[in-house]
């Protein structure tokens, strides 16, 4: 099962937040079987912008973080028709673009799961369930994964 993984996720592995998060956020990191993991390139933006900001990483050191997250997972690029769909969810069900975006790159990259705690958990599109993997109890589709 392929998951996509969004910028809150990666932020709170990288200590942004508090312990419990980010604890959690590695665990669930290292149980993932990373062929199976897709990083949208649109996360690896938001992530250096969360670094650099605040995080308070200068910028070498915020490129250092994120280039360590694209040699452990593969990265999906946008595309015309992810940024098409994009807008589609933005107009049909008020997401904003570029969580749109992410769910429709996880979409196009053929995951079942888009882990995340911003966007609405159990939302389904294109066959990709977002999913809050701090949620209690946990949602089912992780359950074969911890």
């Amino acid at each position: 099962m392929r998951i996509a993984i969004d910028t809150n996720i990666l932020a709170y592995a990288e200590g942004i937040g508090d312990s419990t998060r980010r604890d959690a956020s590695l665990s669930i990191l290292e149980r993932l079987p990373a062929e199976d993991v897709i990083l949208p390139a649109q996360v690896m933006g938001e992530l250096f912008r969360v670094l650099t900001g605040k995080g308070g990483c200068s910028p070498d050191i915020a490129r250092s973080r994120v280039l360590q997250w694209t040699d452990s997972f593969e990265v999906a690029n946008s595309t015309w028709s992810a940024f098409q769909s994009g807008f589609d969810l933005t107009v049909d069900h008020n997401l904003q673009i570029w969580d749109a975006l992410i769910l429709s790159i996880a979409a196009e990259s053929r995951c079942r799961i888009l882990l995340s705690e911003d966007m609405q958990d159990g939302f389904t599109c294109r066959g990709v369930t977002v999913v809050n993997p701090y949620r209690t109890p946990v949602n089912p589709l992780l359950l074969p994964l911890m």
